[in-house]
Protein backbone atom coordinates (compact mmCIF):
# COMPACT_ATOMS: atom_id res chain seq x y z
CA UNK A 1 0.00 0.00 0.00
CA UNK A 2 0.93 3.36 -1.44
CA UNK A 3 2.39 5.60 1.84
CA UNK A 4 -0.01 7.94 0.68
CA UNK A 5 -2.93 5.86 1.22
CA UNK A 6 -2.27 4.96 4.96
CA UNK A 7 -1.45 8.77 5.70
CA UNK A 8 -4.41 9.87 4.69
CA UNK A 9 -6.12 7.55 6.79
CA UNK A 10 -5.05 9.81 10.62
CA UNK A 11 -5.02 12.90 7.70
CA UNK A 12 -9.30 13.58 8.32
CA UNK A 13 -9.36 17.32 8.82
CA UNK A 14 -12.48 19.42 10.05
CA UNK A 15 -13.70 19.86 8.24
CA UNK A 16 -23.69 36.18 -5.50
CA UNK A 17 -26.92 34.76 -5.13
CA UNK A 18 -28.46 34.84 -9.07
CA UNK A 19 -31.42 32.93 -9.23
CA UNK A 20 -34.13 33.44 -11.87
CA UNK A 21 -37.99 33.49 -10.97
CA UNK A 22 -39.93 31.20 -12.96
CA UNK A 23 -43.05 32.32 -13.93
CA UNK A 24 -46.59 31.02 -12.91
CA UNK A 25 -47.59 30.57 -16.82
CA UNK A 26 -48.68 27.78 -19.11
CA UNK A 27 -45.93 26.37 -20.92
CA UNK A 28 -46.47 24.81 -24.30
CA UNK A 29 -44.27 21.72 -24.10
CA UNK A 30 -45.41 19.56 -27.11
CA UNK A 31 -47.86 20.44 -30.04
CA UNK A 32 -48.83 17.35 -29.75
CA UNK A 33 -49.30 17.35 -26.17
CA UNK A 34 -51.18 20.88 -25.92
CA UNK A 35 -50.88 22.94 -22.79
CA UNK A 36 -49.67 21.41 -19.09
CA UNK A 37 -50.39 23.25 -16.08
CA UNK A 38 -46.57 23.80 -14.13
CA UNK A 39 -46.02 21.76 -10.87
CA UNK A 40 -45.42 24.20 -7.89
CA UNK A 41 -42.76 22.78 -5.22
CA UNK A 42 -41.84 24.54 -2.54
CA UNK A 43 -38.40 23.88 -0.77
CA UNK A 44 -37.64 24.65 2.78
CA UNK A 45 -34.22 25.37 3.11
CA UNK A 46 -31.18 26.57 1.36
CA UNK A 47 -28.67 24.42 2.29
CA UNK A 48 -27.09 21.34 0.45
CA UNK A 49 -30.30 19.18 0.72
CA UNK A 50 -32.75 22.08 -0.23
CA UNK A 51 -30.45 22.91 -3.29
CA UNK A 52 -29.97 19.95 -4.20
CA UNK A 53 -33.40 19.09 -4.47
CA UNK A 54 -34.80 21.88 -6.41
CA UNK A 55 -31.50 21.79 -8.50
CA UNK A 56 -32.13 17.86 -9.58
CA UNK A 57 -36.30 18.25 -9.70
CA UNK A 58 -35.66 20.69 -12.71
CA UNK A 59 -33.04 18.51 -14.37
CA UNK A 60 -35.22 15.46 -14.16
CA UNK A 61 -38.27 17.53 -15.37
CA UNK A 62 -36.83 18.90 -18.36
CA UNK A 63 -35.38 15.41 -19.09
CA UNK A 64 -39.58 14.60 -18.73
CA UNK A 65 -40.47 17.51 -20.57
CA UNK A 66 -42.74 18.27 -17.33
CA UNK A 67 -42.98 22.43 -16.59
CA UNK A 68 -42.32 23.49 -12.81
CA UNK A 69 -42.29 26.50 -10.79
CA UNK A 70 -39.89 25.58 -7.84
CA UNK A 71 -39.61 28.56 -5.06
CA UNK A 72 -36.98 28.22 -2.12
CA UNK A 73 -37.48 29.74 1.23
CA UNK A 74 -34.37 30.05 3.55
CA UNK A 75 -34.75 31.72 7.11
CA UNK A 76 -30.98 32.81 7.23
CA UNK A 77 -29.70 35.96 5.23
CA UNK A 78 -27.41 33.19 2.69
CA UNK A 79 -27.72 30.39 0.86
CA UNK A 80 -25.26 27.07 1.67
CA UNK A 81 -27.11 26.35 5.23
CA UNK A 82 -24.30 25.30 7.51
CA UNK A 83 -21.70 25.40 4.54
CA UNK A 84 -21.28 29.56 5.17
CA UNK A 85 -17.87 31.71 5.29
CA UNK A 86 -17.16 34.76 7.18
CA UNK A 87 -14.68 37.79 6.43
CA UNK A 88 -11.63 37.35 8.47
CA UNK A 89 -11.08 40.75 10.19
CA UNK A 90 -14.87 41.35 8.68
CA UNK A 91 -13.30 41.42 4.91
CA UNK A 92 -15.68 39.73 2.92
CA UNK A 93 -12.51 39.23 0.36
CA UNK A 94 -10.68 37.13 3.00
CA UNK A 95 -13.17 34.30 3.54
CA UNK A 96 -12.77 31.44 6.02
CA UNK A 97 -15.38 28.15 6.64
CA UNK A 98 -17.26 28.71 9.48
CA UNK A 99 -19.24 25.37 9.06
CA UNK A 100 -18.84 22.45 6.21
CA UNK A 101 -15.13 22.48 5.44
CA UNK A 102 -14.01 19.62 3.07
CA UNK A 103 -15.61 16.88 1.03
CA UNK A 104 -13.93 14.18 -0.30
CA UNK A 105 -13.19 12.36 -3.90
CA UNK A 106 -16.08 9.73 -2.60
CA UNK A 107 -19.00 12.51 -3.00
CA UNK A 108 -19.64 12.20 -6.69
CA UNK A 109 -22.51 15.08 -6.23
CA UNK A 110 -20.57 17.93 -4.71
CA UNK A 111 -17.47 16.88 -7.11
CA UNK A 112 -19.82 16.78 -10.06
CA UNK A 113 -21.16 20.01 -9.30
CA UNK A 114 -17.67 21.52 -8.67
CA UNK A 115 -17.00 20.71 -12.19
CA UNK A 116 -20.36 21.80 -14.15
CA UNK A 117 -19.86 24.95 -12.42
CA UNK A 118 -16.38 25.55 -13.23
CA UNK A 119 -15.88 26.03 -9.49
CA UNK A 120 -11.90 26.77 -8.24
CA UNK A 121 -10.51 24.25 -5.53
CA UNK A 122 -8.06 23.42 -3.26
CA UNK A 123 -6.91 20.57 -1.40
CA UNK A 124 -5.67 20.37 2.30
CA UNK A 125 -2.32 22.59 2.32
CA UNK A 126 0.80 21.94 4.35
CA UNK A 127 1.89 25.14 6.03
CA UNK A 128 5.17 24.37 7.10
CA UNK A 129 8.06 22.47 5.19
CA UNK A 130 9.62 21.62 8.85
CA UNK A 131 7.78 20.32 11.97
CA UNK A 132 5.13 18.65 12.25
CA UNK A 133 1.98 19.01 10.21
CA UNK A 134 -0.51 16.82 12.18
CA UNK A 135 -0.74 15.58 15.94
CA UNK A 136 -2.92 13.39 18.21
CA UNK A 137 -3.13 14.95 21.72
CA UNK A 138 -4.43 13.42 25.22
CA UNK A 139 -4.23 15.85 26.88
CA UNK A 140 -1.08 14.62 28.39
CA UNK A 141 1.25 13.63 25.76
CA UNK A 142 1.01 13.19 21.60
CA UNK A 143 0.60 10.02 20.81
CA UNK A 144 0.81 10.20 16.52
CA UNK A 145 2.68 13.15 15.34
CA UNK A 146 3.00 13.01 11.46
CA UNK A 147 5.69 15.40 9.68
CA UNK A 148 5.34 17.44 6.41
CA UNK A 149 4.75 15.50 3.78
CA UNK A 150 4.10 12.27 5.28
CA UNK A 151 7.33 10.63 5.12
CA UNK A 152 8.09 6.76 5.13
CA UNK A 153 9.61 6.91 8.40
CA UNK A 154 5.74 8.21 9.28
CA UNK A 155 4.36 4.79 7.92
CA UNK A 156 7.11 2.90 9.63
CA UNK A 157 6.48 4.02 13.09
CA UNK A 158 2.43 3.50 12.41
CA UNK A 159 2.88 -0.02 11.65
CA UNK A 160 5.51 -0.42 14.33
CA UNK A 161 3.01 0.55 17.03
CA UNK A 162 -0.41 -0.20 15.60
CA UNK A 163 0.46 -3.55 13.78
CA UNK A 164 -1.88 -4.20 10.76
CA UNK A 165 -4.35 -2.04 12.26
CA UNK A 166 -4.15 0.82 9.74
CA UNK A 167 -4.32 -1.33 6.88
CA UNK A 168 -7.57 -3.39 8.06
CA UNK A 169 -8.79 0.57 9.05
CA UNK A 170 -8.59 1.20 4.76
CA UNK A 171 -9.62 -2.17 3.69
CA UNK A 172 -13.15 -2.00 6.01
CA UNK A 173 -13.81 1.88 5.13
CA UNK A 174 -13.02 1.16 1.31
CA UNK A 175 -15.55 -1.85 1.96
CA UNK A 176 -18.14 -0.02 3.90
CA UNK A 177 -18.04 3.30 1.37
CA UNK A 178 -18.48 0.78 -1.58
CA UNK A 179 -21.70 -0.72 -0.22
CA UNK A 180 -22.78 3.08 0.38
CA UNK A 181 -21.76 4.20 -3.08
CA UNK A 182 -24.74 1.38 -4.35
CA UNK A 183 -27.06 4.33 -3.34
CA UNK A 184 -26.51 6.47 -6.27
CA UNK A 185 -27.22 3.65 -8.53
CA UNK A 186 -29.82 1.21 -9.95
CA UNK A 187 -31.29 -0.81 -8.85
CA UNK A 188 -31.41 0.81 -5.64
CA UNK A 189 -31.71 4.61 -6.80
CA UNK A 190 -33.88 6.10 -6.05
CA UNK A 191 -34.44 4.77 -2.85
CA UNK A 192 -38.77 4.85 -0.86
CA UNK A 193 -36.85 4.20 2.41
CA UNK A 194 -33.32 4.88 3.85
CA UNK A 195 -34.23 2.13 6.73
CA UNK A 196 -34.62 -0.14 3.50
CA UNK A 197 -32.18 0.53 1.52
CA UNK A 198 -29.63 0.51 4.59
CA UNK A 199 -30.77 -2.99 5.20
CA UNK A 200 -30.71 -4.19 1.87
CA UNK A 201 -26.71 -3.11 1.10
CA UNK A 202 -25.62 -4.90 4.48
CA UNK A 203 -24.93 -0.95 6.17
CA UNK A 204 -27.21 -2.01 8.82
CA UNK A 205 -24.25 -3.87 10.61
CA UNK A 206 -22.33 -0.43 10.65
CA UNK A 207 -25.07 1.63 11.78
CA UNK A 208 -26.62 -1.25 14.62
CA UNK A 209 -22.69 -1.30 16.55
CA UNK A 210 -20.51 1.56 18.15
CA UNK A 211 -17.51 2.52 16.21
CA UNK A 212 -15.63 0.93 18.98
CA UNK A 213 -17.58 -2.00 18.80
CA UNK A 214 -17.57 -2.23 14.71
CA UNK A 215 -13.61 -1.84 14.73
CA UNK A 216 -13.04 -4.74 17.28
CA UNK A 217 -15.89 -7.30 15.11
CA UNK A 218 -13.48 -6.44 12.26
CA UNK A 219 -10.21 -7.30 13.83
CA UNK A 220 -9.02 -3.34 14.59
CA UNK A 221 -7.05 -3.03 17.63
CA UNK A 222 -8.29 -0.61 20.52
CA UNK A 223 -5.19 1.29 20.67
CA UNK A 224 -5.63 2.31 16.68
CA UNK A 225 -9.27 2.92 17.41
CA UNK A 226 -8.19 4.99 20.67
CA UNK A 227 -5.29 7.28 19.09
CA UNK A 228 -6.52 7.71 15.62
CA UNK A 229 -10.06 6.54 14.70
CA UNK A 230 -11.30 8.58 17.66
CA UNK A 231 -9.39 11.29 17.12
CA UNK A 232 -11.31 11.34 13.28
CA UNK A 233 -14.71 11.39 14.78
CA UNK A 234 -13.64 13.90 17.33
CA UNK A 235 -12.83 16.45 14.60
CA UNK A 236 -15.72 15.66 12.29
CA UNK A 237 -18.58 14.77 14.53
CA UNK A 238 -16.86 15.83 18.13
CA UNK A 239 -18.24 12.38 19.59
CA UNK A 240 -16.31 9.39 21.03
CA UNK A 241 -16.05 5.65 19.41
CA UNK A 242 -18.38 4.16 22.01
CA UNK A 243 -21.09 6.03 21.38
CA UNK A 244 -21.26 6.79 17.75
CA UNK A 245 -22.26 4.18 15.74
CA UNK A 246 -19.72 2.24 12.88
CA UNK A 247 -20.83 3.76 9.97
CA UNK A 248 -20.14 7.39 10.74
CA UNK A 249 -16.66 6.23 11.89
CA UNK A 250 -15.89 4.81 9.05
CA UNK A 251 -17.02 8.00 7.08
CA UNK A 252 -14.36 9.68 8.67
CA UNK A 253 -11.72 7.81 7.64
CA UNK A 254 -12.56 7.90 3.57
CA UNK A 255 -10.07 11.29 3.32
CA UNK A 256 -9.02 10.39 0.03
CA UNK A 257 -8.93 13.63 -2.43
CA UNK A 258 -10.31 16.26 0.29
CA UNK A 259 -10.83 19.58 -1.13
CA UNK A 260 -12.77 22.98 -0.89
CA UNK A 261 -14.01 25.44 -2.95
CA UNK A 262 -11.84 28.40 -2.91
CA UNK A 263 -13.87 31.11 -1.55
CA UNK A 264 -16.33 28.94 0.11
CA UNK A 265 -18.47 25.66 -0.11
CA UNK A 266 -21.78 27.40 -0.62
CA UNK A 267 -21.16 28.20 -3.78
CA UNK A 268 -21.83 25.00 -5.20
CA UNK A 269 -25.68 25.26 -3.70
CA UNK A 270 -25.69 29.24 -5.17
CA UNK A 271 -25.29 27.83 -8.51
CA UNK A 272 -27.65 24.93 -7.96
CA UNK A 273 -29.80 27.20 -7.05
CA UNK A 274 -29.08 29.19 -9.83
CA UNK A 275 -29.57 26.08 -12.89
CA UNK A 276 -32.45 25.30 -10.86
CA UNK A 277 -34.24 28.74 -12.45
CA UNK A 278 -35.56 28.67 -8.89
CA UNK A 279 -37.20 31.78 -6.79
CA UNK A 280 -34.66 32.06 -3.53
CA UNK A 281 -36.61 34.20 -0.81
CA UNK A 282 -33.80 34.74 1.80
CA UNK A 283 -34.81 35.75 5.40
CA UNK A 284 -37.72 34.11 4.86
CA UNK A 285 -39.54 32.05 7.76
CA UNK A 286 -42.41 29.75 6.76
CA UNK A 287 -44.55 29.57 9.90
CA UNK A 288 -47.81 27.85 8.88
CA UNK A 289 -48.32 24.47 6.45
CA UNK A 290 -51.50 23.60 5.66
CA UNK A 291 -53.17 20.75 3.61
CA UNK A 292 -56.01 21.77 1.75
CA UNK A 293 -58.63 19.65 0.85
CA UNK A 294 -57.27 19.08 -2.89
CA UNK A 295 -54.15 17.45 -1.14
CA UNK A 296 -51.98 20.93 -2.10
CA UNK A 297 -50.18 23.18 0.22
CA UNK A 298 -50.81 26.70 1.75
CA UNK A 299 -47.63 28.22 2.79
CA UNK A 300 -47.40 30.85 5.12
CA UNK A 301 -43.93 33.15 5.46
CA UNK A 302 -43.18 35.85 7.27
CA UNK A 303 -39.77 38.01 7.30
CA UNK A 304 -37.30 36.09 9.69
CA UNK A 305 -37.45 37.97 13.28
CA UNK A 306 -40.55 39.71 12.34
CA UNK A 307 -43.30 39.35 15.19
CA UNK A 308 -46.17 40.15 12.86
CA UNK A 309 -48.17 38.13 11.43
CA UNK A 310 -47.65 36.28 8.28
CA UNK A 311 -46.63 38.48 5.05
CA UNK A 312 -46.86 36.09 2.39
CA UNK A 313 -49.50 33.18 1.62
CA UNK A 314 -48.83 31.22 -1.60
CA UNK A 315 -50.25 27.29 -2.85
CA UNK A 316 -48.20 24.38 -3.74
CA UNK A 317 -48.45 20.85 -5.27
CA UNK A 318 -45.48 19.49 -3.16
CA UNK A 319 -43.59 20.77 -0.44
CA UNK A 320 -39.78 19.85 0.75
CA UNK A 321 -38.75 19.99 4.13
CA UNK A 322 -35.24 20.67 3.59
CA UNK A 323 -33.76 20.70 7.28
CA UNK A 324 -34.82 19.42 10.53
CA UNK A 325 -38.10 19.75 11.80
CA UNK A 326 -37.40 19.91 15.24
CA UNK A 327 -35.83 23.72 14.40
CA UNK A 328 -38.07 24.33 12.16
CA UNK A 329 -41.05 25.83 14.29
CA UNK A 330 -43.85 25.16 11.69
CA UNK A 331 -47.38 25.47 12.81
CA UNK A 332 -48.93 22.37 10.62
CA UNK A 333 -52.32 21.97 9.87
CA UNK A 334 -53.53 19.31 10.49
CA UNK A 335 -50.38 17.63 11.99
CA UNK A 336 -48.63 14.88 8.41
CA UNK A 337 -49.45 11.41 8.89
CA UNK A 338 -45.52 10.88 9.98
CA UNK A 339 -43.68 13.42 12.63
CA UNK A 340 -39.71 12.99 12.97
CA UNK A 341 -38.34 12.48 16.35
CA UNK A 342 -36.78 15.28 17.77
CA UNK A 343 -32.88 13.70 18.03
CA UNK A 344 -30.33 15.67 19.97
CA UNK A 345 -28.11 17.82 18.36
CA UNK A 346 -24.07 18.06 19.16
CA UNK A 347 -23.69 21.87 20.45
CA UNK A 348 -20.65 22.97 18.41
CA UNK A 349 -18.61 26.22 19.25
CA UNK A 350 -16.79 27.18 16.64
CA UNK A 351 -13.85 29.93 17.28
CA UNK A 352 -11.51 31.56 14.88
CA UNK A 353 -8.88 33.45 15.58
CA UNK A 354 -6.07 35.97 14.25
CA UNK A 355 -2.72 35.96 16.80
CA UNK A 356 1.25 36.93 16.13
CA UNK A 357 1.80 34.47 18.08
CA UNK A 358 2.26 30.47 17.52
CA UNK A 359 0.86 27.52 19.41
CA UNK A 360 2.84 26.97 22.86
CA UNK A 361 4.63 23.91 22.90
CA UNK A 362 4.38 24.17 27.03
CA UNK A 363 0.63 24.31 26.85
CA UNK A 364 1.09 20.51 24.91
CA UNK A 365 3.61 19.14 27.34
CA UNK A 366 6.69 19.88 24.64
CA UNK A 367 10.12 20.99 25.37
CA UNK A 368 10.72 24.79 24.23
CA UNK A 369 12.69 23.82 21.00
CA UNK A 370 9.68 21.79 19.62
CA UNK A 371 7.15 22.97 17.40
CA UNK A 372 3.54 22.54 17.90
CA UNK A 373 1.75 20.21 15.13
CA UNK A 374 -0.07 22.48 12.20
CA UNK A 375 -3.53 20.72 13.41
CA UNK A 376 -3.94 19.27 16.74
CA UNK A 377 -6.59 16.60 17.07
CA UNK A 378 -7.71 15.10 20.31
CA UNK A 379 -8.51 11.51 21.60
CA UNK A 380 -8.97 10.30 25.68
CA UNK A 381 -6.33 9.35 27.75
CA UNK A 382 -5.78 5.80 29.01
CA UNK A 383 -8.46 5.05 31.30
CA UNK A 384 -11.05 8.06 30.42
CA UNK A 385 -13.59 6.18 28.41
CA UNK A 386 -15.95 8.82 27.58
CA UNK A 387 -14.71 11.74 28.74
CA UNK A 388 -14.81 13.57 32.21
CA UNK A 389 -17.64 15.93 30.98
CA UNK A 390 -21.35 15.24 29.23
CA UNK A 391 -20.08 16.10 25.85
CA UNK A 392 -17.15 13.62 26.12
CA UNK A 393 -14.46 16.18 25.46
CA UNK A 394 -12.57 14.56 28.15
CA UNK A 395 -9.21 16.02 29.68
CA UNK A 396 -7.73 17.97 26.27
CA UNK A 397 -10.72 20.08 26.93
CA UNK A 398 -11.13 20.82 22.88
CA UNK A 399 -11.38 18.88 20.26
CA UNK A 400 -9.16 20.06 17.72
CA UNK A 401 -7.21 23.27 16.86
CA UNK A 402 -6.05 24.02 13.15
CA UNK A 403 -3.34 26.77 11.82
CA UNK A 404 -5.28 27.50 9.06
CA UNK A 405 -2.98 29.81 7.29
CA UNK A 406 -1.14 33.02 7.32
CA UNK A 407 -3.13 36.04 7.31
CA UNK A 408 -2.02 39.96 6.39
CA UNK A 409 -4.27 42.49 8.62
CA UNK A 410 -4.77 45.33 6.15
CA UNK A 411 -6.80 46.77 8.70
CA UNK A 412 -5.45 50.54 9.63
CA UNK A 413 -2.61 50.42 7.88
CA UNK A 414 -1.35 47.84 10.12
CA UNK A 415 -0.09 45.66 7.55
CA UNK A 416 1.38 42.61 10.08
CA UNK A 417 0.96 38.48 9.05
CA UNK A 418 -0.87 36.87 11.81
CA UNK A 419 -1.71 33.23 12.00
CA UNK A 420 -5.27 32.46 11.25
CA UNK A 421 -6.79 29.27 14.13
CA UNK A 422 -9.55 27.31 14.22
CA UNK A 423 -11.14 25.60 17.20
CA UNK A 424 -13.43 23.41 17.94
CA UNK A 425 -14.89 22.98 21.25
CA UNK A 426 -17.90 21.94 23.47
CA UNK A 427 -18.09 25.17 25.19
CA UNK A 428 -16.97 28.94 24.71
CA UNK A 429 -13.39 29.18 24.88
CA UNK A 430 -12.35 31.65 27.63
CA UNK A 431 -9.25 33.97 27.78
CA UNK A 432 -7.37 31.74 30.39
CA UNK A 433 -7.36 28.54 27.66
CA UNK A 434 -6.45 30.90 24.82
CA UNK A 435 -3.79 33.08 26.51
CA UNK A 436 -2.17 28.93 27.80
CA UNK A 437 -2.14 27.54 23.83
CA UNK A 438 -0.32 30.65 22.98
CA UNK A 439 2.48 30.98 25.81
CA UNK A 440 0.71 33.99 27.39
CA UNK A 441 -0.16 31.97 30.81
CA UNK A 442 1.64 35.14 32.56
CA UNK A 443 -0.78 37.61 31.23
CA UNK A 444 -4.13 38.54 33.25
CA UNK A 445 -6.19 39.63 30.25
CA UNK A 446 -5.61 38.81 26.75
CA UNK A 447 -5.64 42.44 24.64
CA UNK A 448 -5.70 42.94 20.95
CA UNK A 449 -2.06 43.23 20.13
CA UNK A 450 -2.06 39.43 21.13
CA UNK A 451 -5.32 38.00 19.63
CA UNK A 452 -6.54 40.70 17.03
CA UNK A 453 -9.59 39.61 15.59
CA UNK A 454 -12.27 36.64 16.74
CA UNK A 455 -15.51 35.27 15.34
CA UNK A 456 -17.45 32.83 17.58
CA UNK A 457 -20.40 30.74 16.49
CA UNK A 458 -22.61 28.02 17.98
CA UNK A 459 -23.76 24.73 15.50
CA UNK A 460 -26.51 22.95 15.86
CA UNK A 461 -23.95 20.83 13.66
CA UNK A 462 -24.86 17.41 13.57
CA UNK A 463 -26.64 14.53 15.86
CA UNK A 464 -25.73 11.94 18.27
CA UNK A 465 -24.67 9.65 15.52
CA UNK A 466 -26.17 6.86 18.12
CA UNK A 467 -26.57 2.96 16.81
CA UNK A 468 -29.78 2.66 15.07
CA UNK A 469 -31.18 0.26 12.08
CA UNK A 470 -34.24 2.43 11.37
CA UNK A 471 -34.38 5.90 9.58
CA UNK A 472 -37.29 8.39 9.31
CA UNK A 473 -39.28 8.25 6.61
CA UNK A 474 -38.58 10.40 3.49
CA UNK A 475 -42.46 11.18 2.79
CA UNK A 476 -43.97 12.55 5.83
CA UNK A 477 -47.66 12.79 3.77
CA UNK A 478 -48.94 12.91 0.67
CA UNK A 479 -47.04 15.66 -1.11
CA UNK A 480 -44.71 16.55 1.63
CA UNK A 481 -41.39 15.07 1.86
CA UNK A 482 -37.96 14.79 4.36
CA UNK A 483 -34.30 15.66 3.92
CA UNK A 484 -32.83 15.90 7.53
CA UNK A 485 -33.79 11.95 8.78
CA UNK A 486 -30.46 11.15 6.39
CA UNK A 487 -28.68 13.00 9.34
CA UNK A 488 -28.49 9.85 11.99
CA UNK A 489 -27.46 7.75 8.89
CA UNK A 490 -24.62 9.68 7.72
CA UNK A 491 -24.25 13.55 8.07
CA UNK A 492 -22.43 15.70 5.71
CA UNK A 493 -23.05 18.01 2.68
CA UNK A 494 -22.65 15.11 0.20
CA UNK A 495 -25.43 12.89 1.72
CA UNK A 496 -27.87 15.41 2.34
CA UNK A 497 -27.22 16.22 -1.50
CA UNK A 498 -27.53 12.79 -2.15
CA UNK A 499 -31.21 12.59 -0.33
CA UNK A 500 -32.48 15.85 -2.25
CA UNK A 501 -31.50 13.83 -5.41
CA UNK A 502 -33.29 11.17 -4.53
CA UNK A 503 -36.77 12.54 -3.50
CA UNK A 504 -36.52 14.76 -6.68
CA UNK A 505 -36.18 11.54 -8.65
CA UNK A 506 -38.97 10.03 -6.55
CA UNK A 507 -41.39 13.31 -7.07
CA UNK A 508 -40.82 13.15 -11.12
CA UNK A 509 -41.60 9.64 -11.51
CA UNK A 510 -44.57 10.10 -9.30
CA UNK A 511 -45.88 12.94 -11.71
CA UNK A 512 -45.33 10.21 -14.37
CA UNK A 513 -46.71 7.59 -12.75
Amino acid sequence: MKTQTIIATVLCLAHSQSVLAATDQLVLEDATVGFKTPKHVAVVGAGSAGSSTAYFLRKYSQERGISLNITVYERDGHIGGRSTTVGVYGDEQNPVELGASIFVEVNHNLVDAAKEFNLSTSGIRELRSKGPVLGVWNGRDFVYIQSAGGSWWDTAKLFWKYGLAPLKTVNLMKATVGKFLKMYEEPYFPWKSLSQVAYDLGLTAATASTGEQFLEQNGIGKLFAQDIVQASTRVNYAQNLPLLHGLEAMVCMATDGAQAIDGGNWQIFSNMLSAAQATVHLNRTVSRLAKLNNNKYSISTKKQGSKTEALDQQIFDEVVLAGPLQYSDIDFDPKPRHLPDSIPYVQLHVTLFTSKHALSPRAFNLSSEKLVPQVVLTTLPPGEHHGSSPEGVGLPGFFSISLLRPSMDTREGRGELEYLYKVFSPAPLNDTFLANILGLAEKATIDKEDISWQYRKVWNSYPYEYPRVTFEELQLDEGLWYTAGIESFISTMETSSLMGKNIARLMVDGWES
